[in-house]
């Protein structure tokens, strides 16, 4: 992991940039990952050379079997099987060469591509919440499946393209004017013709690709969403509106692509033309040549020969800048991610949080979620000593859920400060203060897979009379039993198999095996119904005690038995005390109070 965040560390220095020079940059850090597999990186190269050698070599092989062979006077057989002899060992050699060469290529390649998927998810992992929920998932998904498949064809073919290409080319070309200049030059005069539509060609396609880049982001951000807003969209009867949405998003992906395919359709018959008209200009000037005795027959063979040698380069060459354009528009949307720097990290002298007891403070805490935008909590300051439960409550967007996230250093506080046994969170390393955290949030996630994978994924090295033991303490055992295949039944996607309470149980049960010192409750019974809510109201009665926890609620069973109630109310602390104290002062709990009781009468 290590290795791969520190490439990923190098690559995100890179300045972003859309430009040849920003383009460069990009590859240049891709190319860095080929170090681990350099050796064999040198031995593609060198079948590269030998098979390009080989392949231009084919047509000198012919052009002496015909000058020494056939049209000798008079005519010398053995010479004639001699080099076709050599002709055949030259084509053997090229098979080789190109076979081995197509086989390290593709070796290195691949394992590139599979190490920077795993740099790139590495460094989301190391991503603050808030970059999360500034960006839709389908986006961020995009990155690590159509942005890397899109440098496929350029990490894998690309080098071998553009290395032998530009060997073919200007080796063909020399060898062209070794046979006869003044046949070369003719030749070469469709080549300016060439150079302009080449650069037209890739300034217009350019743009395009970038676009399409842009927008198959877009098509794949707005499927994701579709696909897990699936209920809503069919309770809402919202299928035709998302249809429409969709067809019109997917067009503007198809316009895009029809842009690279117009410049395409311009461009290669274009190619195709000047190919045609130099092969015209070596038929009648090189026919005049051999006719005047100037040139040869087997040098005007070399020329017919070589020709497609010095115009299929040009092209393949154009078709791997495509490739290339294809592959720096997805660069430039993976160093996005890649140049994010987490807007949480440890201080650099941050030490580790050693095992606490749980006492908790918030000191004048002020906090908004970014630079400019409103403040959610203003000079937020009350303690917890360690063991207690505390409750917080207050109307929606009172602060309430705010205050967990500052706990679990999911975000930092803009000013004041939290300590957690009087170490301040943003003087310890992270990972040391969520080992020692234990989170259910308001609808419990859980990952694809048997349920006691997901009960022991805070803590894989959980037997399975620990699982046992977590779930029966939260009452999930009786209803786990009896799942088709009891523990080991797969909850399948998201829990899909599994009833919202039934989630948020197995959530209940992972968070306590983890053994936290301080447990965040986040509305984590607002899902479950009034029986489920009161066995684990007794479980936590038991094992809340000696552990610190907040708990975000409206349930009155679970706010009436914290050790202490906070009031919120538009960021501010505006009551605090025991249940009984707050009801007896007549405030402004009394009042929420009040509102509650007649709510579930």
């Amino acid at each position: 992991m290590s290795t791969y965040l520190s490439r990923v560390d190098r690559m995100g220095a890179e300045p972003s940039g859309l430009g040849a020079r920003g383009a460069i940059r990009r590859v240049r850090a891709l190319w860095s990952y080929t170090w681990p597999y350099r050796r064999r990186s040198a031995a593609a190269l060198a079948m590269m050379l030998a098979a390009t050698a080989t392949s231009i070599a084919g047509p000198l092989v012919v052009k002496l079997a015909i000058d020494r062979g056939i049209a000798a006077s008079p005519a010398d057989f053995g010479q004639v099987e001699l080099w076709v002899g050599v002709f055949v060992a030259v084509t053997v050699a090229n098979w080789g060469a190109a076979s081995a060469q197509t086989y390290l290529t593709s070796w290195v390649g691949t394992r590139i591509l599979a190490d920077l998927r795993i740099g790139l998810f590495a460094h989301l992992q190391r991503l603050d919440l808030g970059y999360f929920e500034r960006n839709r998932a389908g986006v961020v998904i995009s990155r690590l499946t159509n942005d890397i498949e899109a440098l496929v064809n350029a990490v894998v073919d690309g080098p071998t393209t553009f290395v032998q290409n530009t060997i073919v080319l200007i080796g063909s070309a020399g060898v062209l004017f070794y046979v006869d200049w003044k046949l070369a030059l003719a030749t070469l005069t469709v080549f300016p013709g060439m150079a302009i539509g080449t650069v037209i060609f890739r300034y217009y396609s350019g743009r395009a690709y970038r676009e399409t880049r842009r927008r198959l982001g877009e098509v794949t951000g707005q499927l994701q969403e579709d696909i897990s807003g699936v209920r809503v969209v069919q309770a809402f009867r919202r299928e035709r509106a998302n249809y429409d949405r969709f067809v019109g998003i997917n067009d503007h992906y198809r316009a895009a692509n029809v842009q690279t395919v117009n410049a395409s359709a311009i461009y290669f018959p274009y190619v195709d033309l000047l190919s045609a008209a130099a092969m015209a200009i070596v038929l009648g000037y090189g026919g005049t040549l051999v006719f005047h005795g100037e040139l040869t027959p087997g040098g005007l063979f070399v020329f017919i020969g070589l020709l497609s040698n010095f115009f299929d380069p040009v092209q393949q060459l154009s078709q791997f800048y495509q490739t290339f354009l294809a592959a720096t528009a997805a660069l430039d949307n993976i160093f996005t991610v890649l140049d994010t720097e987490p807007a949480l990290t440890d201080a650099p002298d941050a030490r580790e949080l050693p095992p606490i007891h749980g006492d908790v403070a918030f000191e004048d805490v002020h906090f908004a979620y970014s630079e400019g935008s409103a403040e959610v909590l203003h000079g937020v300051s009350f303690a917890v000593p360690a063991g207690h439960t505390i409750a917080l409550v207050g109307h929606t967007g009172a602060g309430k859920s705010t205050i967990v996230k500052l706990l679990a250093r999911f975000y930092d506080p803009t000013g004041g400060r939290i300590t957690v046994d009087g170490h301040d969170l943003r003087d310890v390393t992270v990972a040391t203060l969520r080992r020692q955290l234990g989170i259910v949030p308001q609808e419990g996630f859980l990952f694809a897979g048997s349920v006691r994978e997901n009960i022991a994924f805070g803590r894989p090295g959980a037997t399975d009379a620990d699982v046992r033991a977590a779930a029966e303490a939260v009452g999930a055992d009786e209803f786990i039993r009896a799942l088709p295949d009891g523990y080991d039944t797969n909850v399948q996607e998201r829990g899909a198999r599994l009833s919202i309470g039934q989630r948020q149980l197995v959530a209940f049960a992972r968070a306590l095996l983890a053994d936290p010192r301080i447990l965040i409750l986040d509305e984590a019974t607002s899902s479950v119904d009034i029986p489920t809510e009161a066995r684990i109201e007794e479980a936590l009665e038991t094992l809340l005690r000696d552990r610190t926890a907040f708990v975000v609620a409206h349930r009155l069973s679970t706010i009436r038995r914290a050790d202490m109630i906070v009031v919120l109310e538009h960021g501010e602390v505006i009551e605090a005390g025991t249940h009984a104290e707050l009801i007896e002062r007549q405030g402004r709990y009394f009042s929420l109070y009040d509102d509650w009781v007649e709510a579930v009468a």
